[in-house]
C-alpha cells in the first residue's frame, strides 16, 4: 500500500482538520501504530487519566474494545484498516470528544443489565461512525437543518455557510470519501454558537456536553445532512435547484 494516500482527494473539504495529520504520516507504506502514535498529542489521555496509544489488533486478541481503550488507553487497530485508520485520525482531531464517549460507552456497558446499547449508546455510535458537526451563529440555517427543509437550508440560506463550520468527526464518514457518492448522508450534530470564540476549545466544549448528557441523549438529537448538498461538497456537478429537487437524496420529513 506505498501509495495509500493516492486515495484521497484532500483538497475536497471533508479532510478539514485531517489534511496536515494525513501528510505527516509516512508515504512508504499504510500506517502502522507507531506511526499514528507520532500523531497524538502530547499528554493526550483518555477520561481516565491513561495514555492513549494504538496497538496492533493481533496483540489484543478478545478483547472488549470500548473496555480495554478505558482501562488502559490502548486503542485496538487492525493492520491495513482504512476504517481504523480514520478512527485514529478522529482521535487525534477531537481527542477529548472521543475520550469522553468512551468513558459514557464503558459506564453504561458497567451497569447494563441487558444486551441492548439503549437510546444513548446508540445516539453516540451513530456520532462515533457517522456524525459530523455543523457550527454557526445563523438560528435559521440550523431551523432549516432540523426541519429537513433542503431548498432552505442549501440555496435560501446558502451565503450562511459560508461562516458556517462543518467538521467530519465520523470515522466511516471518512472512509467513504475514498469513493464519494450522491447520496452520502452523515448525521449532524448542529451546535449554535454566540460567537465565533466557542471555536477555539470546541472539542472540550462537546465533551463535556457528550460526558453529563446535555449535548447528546438519543439519536433524535442528531439530524439527517445529505453532504453533497453542503456548497462546495459537490464537485460532479452544479448545486442548483434541479440538484436540489432530487428526492431520493434530499428527502423530505417523514409523515407521521
Amino acid at each position: 500500500m506505498s501509495d495509500w494516500k493516492t486515495r484521497l482527494t484532500l483538497e475536497h473539504p471533508c479532510w478539514n482538520g485531517y489534511r496536515e495529520l494525513i501528510r505527516r504520516l509516512p508515504d512508504a507504506h499504510f500506517p502502522l501504530p507507531a506511526d499514528l502514535d507520532r500523531l497524538l498529542a502530547p499528554g493526550q489521555a483518555n477520561a481516565a487519566g491513561r495514555p492513549i496509544r494504538f496497538r496492533a489488533a493481533c496483540e489484543l486478541p478478545g478483547v472488549a474494545y470500548e473496555k480495554h481503550i478505558y482501562q488502559t488507553g490502548e486503542v485496538s487497530t487492525r493492520e491495513n484498516s482504512w476504517h481504523d485508520l480514520f478512527n485514529a485520525l478522529v482521535w487525534c482531531r477531537f481527542p477529548e470528544l472521543k475520550a469522553a464517549m468512551n468513558a459514557v460507552h464503558y459506564r453504561h456497558l458497567a451497569e447494563q443489565q441487558s444486551g441492548r446499547r439503549g437510546p444513548r449508546r446508540d445516539a453516540l455510535t451513530l456520532l462515533d461512525e457517522s456524525g459530523v458537526i455543523v457550527t454557526t451563529t445563523r438560528q435559521g440555517l440550523l431551523d432549516a437543518l432540523r426541519a429537513r427543509d433542503w431548498r432552505a437550508a442549501f440555496l435560501d440560506h446558502r451565503q450562511d455557510w459560508l461562516d458556517a463550520g462543518l467538521m467530519v468527526c465520523g470515522h466511516a464518514i471518512l472512509e467513504k470519501f475514498q469513493s464519494p457518492y450522491r447520496s452520502m448522508t452523515a448525521h449532524a450534530l448542529l451546535v449554535l454558537l454566540d460567537d465565533n470564540a466557542y471555536l477555539a476549545d470546541l472539542d472540550i466544549r462537546l465533551a463535556g456536553g457528550i460526558a453529563n448528557g446535555s449535548r447528546l441523549d438519543t439519536p433524535a438529537d442528531l439530524s439527517p445532512l445529505p453532504l453533497m448538498g453542503v456548497p462546495g461538497w459537490w464537485t460532479e456537478g452544479p448545486q442548483d435547484a434541479v440538484f436540489y429537487a432530487d428526492s431520493k437524496v434530499f428527502r423530505p420529513p417523514r409523515r407521521i
